[in-house]
């Protein structure tokens, strides 16, 4: 029976481990700038549900800080989890920190609970943000 106890435990550890912090694609959920109580990035918005004595959600607002400060376009907005407990319901946050990366119209398109890397929220970004070309296309003509 402890033996039991142990491996359940094991087993349910290295899950959490394994999971904390993944970006995972998300789907069909779409928040506006009247749900969230702030405007919308440009090209994309990291949201991230947070609470007061979280201590993951200290490091996870500075990461998300530091990506929205070098990414143009990409708004961090934070969320007092114990305050929009509405939202926390609608969106399954079961967790702090949870952060959601949305596109320019707020649909989420991916989604991590626990602390995430900074490497993968800019990865997570890269597929939210819409790309655009790094020199404007020319209009002259090939032909000489």
């Amino acid at each position: 029976m402890v033996l039991a106890t142990l491996v359940l435990g094991l087993a349910i550890g290295v899950v959490k481990v394994l999971r904390d912090g993944r970006v995972r694609d998300r789907a069909g959920d779409r928040l506006t700038e009247a749900s969230l109580g702030a405007p919308l990035g440009e090209r994309a918005t990291l949201v991230q549900f947070s609470t007061a004595f979280c201590q993951p959600c200290r490091a996870t607002r500075r990461i998300l800080a530091d990506v929205s400060a070098v990414v143009p376009g990409v708004t961090h907005v934070e969320i007092d989890a114990e305050s929009r407990l509405d939202l926390v319901r609608e969106l399954d946050i079961m967790r702090t920190p949870t952060v959601l990366v949305l596109d320019e119209a707020g649909n989420i398109v991916k989604r991590a609970s626990g602390q995430p890397r900074k490497q993968d929220v800019l990865a997570a970004l890269a597929d939210a943000v819409p790309h655009r070309p790094s020199h404007p296309p020319s209009h002259e003509s090939d032909e000489k």
